[in-house]
């Protein structure tokens, strides 16, 4: 099931709805030229059209006296609705077509007020057809002249074939069927067709032998085949503009999506509608699923022959325990993939201002994990402390007091810059910087939450000149800044 956090959005998104509107009845109040193509296109749907205005368009009077449509002379009148299926309010009488949302309303039709987004309680969207193939862009009424502009894009990405494709695809969807009964069988052989020639061929208008390439895939589909697979996909920190193109490619692929809980909805918003989303929250202090049951549920989908994403935030192989994940696939023959994601050491330095490495202050870099007293103890903190280094360190929320206190007893100096980067890379990041010695203290003051990474060392203080994106970045006092080469 599709989380129901997915949608971002602040406001409820409109549900798109194709309607099929063959010999049910729509009524048009108004016979301008706006009118004119509202009946066009509601004529065009099959619709049974009644138009009621004090007067028609030539157009729409010619199409009166065939019989097309029909006619009730006059303003509006409640009863206009009768039998009707929906409405179009297509006049330029505000108080008019108040009138016909009110009626509409009352008797829970569906209305669209023409270019009054706010009286209608449903849009008529830009439209791509192609044969059977239609594509609807919607703006809910925001930017009409927007969803124009995108329906021009697609005019010219999806050509003519699309419709002969469309219908080759209808008239042999029961030998699919057949052929491949499981819809995750029927899901993969469309991809490998889709890849193939049949497209080409309809572009040359060669319907036979695009009907030649659909039997002979058809027949090369291996019915039995349930073999499935596991991707291990880096999401990186949060930004969805940071996925790279095959971890997208592969997130509407993906039949499961084994997520954890802090992998931005916007993110989780990419993948295919209407794959099954499992929330493996692993986070310090609250880990609802051990790693022997993640290990467990990618096998068990993988062996019902599922494509499983392994959706992790940052990179799988940065303190993301990937390794021990692959080591229990290649245990049990599970194919499987890994998909760098951009890490949070990387990434929320970057929107941070903060560069992790600089020729005066910085000549490495250390990756530290520091989420629980066992980890701290295997750490040399000797080489932690050195100076003109930088340290990333991950969940390291818990333990700041000996986190801190470490570092200041090994030697490193207690006016260190730090910065903590909350939210990374998302619209609400936070940068809080400070010195070491008042780690604890101002960390404390602001109520420093996960996910956030911290960085220690020289080039920290930098953010406080280099920070570019999100809110001034905040102190508990004022930091000296390290100066910049010219």
């Amino acid at each position: 099931m599709r989380p129901a956090h997915l949608n971002p959005a602040m406001e409820p998104a409109l549900f798109p709805l194709f309607a099929d509107l063959r010999q049910r009845l729509v009524l048009v109040v108004g016979g301008g030229e706006v009118a004119v193509r509202k009946v066009a296109a509601l004529q065009a749907a099959g619709a049974r059209v009644r138009v009621g205005a004090p007067a028609l368009h030539p157009h729409l009077l010619a199409s009166f006296e065939r019989a097309e449509i029909e006619f009730l002379p006059g303003r509006f009148q409640e009863h206009w609705l009768d039998d009707a299926w929906l409405v179009v309010a297509a006049t330029d009488d505000r108080a008019v077509n108040q009138a016909v949302a009110d009626a509409a309303e009352a008797r829970r039709l569906f209305v669209n007020v023409v270019d009054d987004a706010d009286l209608s309680s449903y849009q008529v969207p830009s439209v791509v057809r192609r044969g059977p193939l239609q594509i609807a862009i919607s703006s809910a009424g925001a930017a009409p002249m927007l969803a124009r502009h995108i329906r021009e894009q697609l005019e010219i990405q999806f050509d003519e074939a699309y419709a002969a494709l469309t219908e080759l695809l209808a008239r042999r969807r029961q030998d699919i069927r057949r052929r491949l009964p499981v819809l995750a069988q029927r899901r993969r052989w469309f991809e490998q067709f889709l890849a193939g020639p049949a497209l080409t061929f309809l572009r040359r208008q060669n319907q036979t032998a695009a009907e030649s390439a659909f039997d002979a895939a058809l027949q090369l589909a291996d019915a039995t085949s349930a073999q499935g697979r596991v991707a291990l996909v880096g999401a990186g920190p949060g930004d969805p503009g940071l996925l790279t193109i095959r971890a997208l490619r592969l997130l509407n692929e993906a039949d499961v999506i084994l997520h954890d809980r802090l992998v931005s909805p916007e993110i989780l918003a990419l993948a295919r509608r209407d794959a099954e989303f499992i929330e493996v929250a692993k986070e310090a202090g609250t880990h609802h699923t051990t790693q022997e049951g993640i290990h467990a549920l990618l096998l068990e989908h993988a062996a019902l022959g599922k494509r499983v994403v392994r959706l992790k935030g940052g990179d799988p192989f940065i303190f993301g325990r990937g390794g021990e994940e692959c080591e229990a696939l290649r245990a049990h023959q599970i194919p499987f993939e890994v998909v760098p994601g951009v890490t949070a050491a990387l990434a929320c330095a970057a929107y941070a201002g903060i560069p992790l490495t600089h020729r005066d202050h910085a000549q490495s870099l250390r990756f530290v994990t520091a989420h629980c007293r066992q980890s701290e103890d295997r750490l040399d903190w000797q080489q932690l402390a050195a100076e003109k280094q930088t340290l990333a360190i991950y969940m390291g929320v818990k333990g700041l007091e000996r986190l801190q206190a470490k570092l200041l007893e090994y030697g490193r100096h207690p006016d260190t810059p730090f910065a903590w980067v909350e939210n990374g890379t998302r619209p609400e990041q936070r940068v809080i910087r400070g010195r070491l010695s008042e780690l604890v203290e101002t960390s404390t003051q602001h109520g420093v939450q996960s996910p956030a990474l911290l960085i220690i060392g020289e080039v920290a203080s930098l953010a406080g000149q280099l920070h570019w994106f999100g809110s001034t970045p905040l102190a508990l006092q004022k930091i000296p800044a390290i100066e910049l080469a010219a």
